[in-house]
């Protein structure tokens, strides 16, 4: 069996676990989300316990059962706690601000940037004298949540040389030497 996906997962209270015609629902304190089940993956659920089970042992089936496992587990977790993602703006003049949904950043180029957030993404931006600024992302989608971050992230990637740029905070930039006298 797939090691993730043989690997119970416990159902903790608050969070309800609905299966209709393979399309699985979890609905928790910070909100619900739903998830396609393909390939003949099915969920068992019994004792505050949640398996997942898969039909044969073929390549495609062993794929599937710990992909949906850690998907499923990922909602379960989303729900009852969320997730959250910290950037970190690296350069002289980077700037964020928030109002609403919108995230305005100031990343050097001759414009600002603004990003439209969606709804089921909170945004907090913090800016202390002396110290970078931080965009605190926090959603119960940890798939959107990382694809957002991830878009945040691309607009100016951290440079090896000076390590300007939008970092994930703790995030190591591999540096390089510049140009010998």
């Amino acid at each position: 069996m797939s090691r993730i996906g043989k690997a119970i997962i416990t159902i903790p209270a608050g969070v309800t676990i609905t299966e209709n015609q393979s399309v699985v629902t979890v609905k928790g304190p910070k909100g619900e989300l739903s998830q396609e089940l393909t390939g003949g993956i099915t969920i068992e659920q019994k004792d505050g316990v949640l398996t997942v089970n898969r039909p044969s042992d073929s390549k495609q089936h062993k794929a599937l059962h710990g992909l949906y496992r850690a998907l499923i587990n990922n909602m379960i977790v989303g729900t009852h706690q969320g997730f959250e993602k910290k950037l970190e703006l690296v350069g002289v003049g980077y700037r964020a601000s928030h109002s609403g949904q919108k995230l305005e950043l100031a990343l050097g180029f001759s414009h600002g940037i603004v990003v439209e957030l969606p709804k089921e993404i909170a945004v907090n931006t913090e800016t202390e004298k002396g110290k970078n600024p931080i965009i605190t992302l926090t959603s119960h989608d940890k798939q959107l949540l990382g694809m957002v971050a991830a878009k945040i992230r691309s607009f100016r990637k951290p440079e090896p040389y000076k390590g300007k740029g939008v970092r994930f905070v703790g995030e190591v930039i591999r540096r390089k030497a510049g140009k010998s006298a």
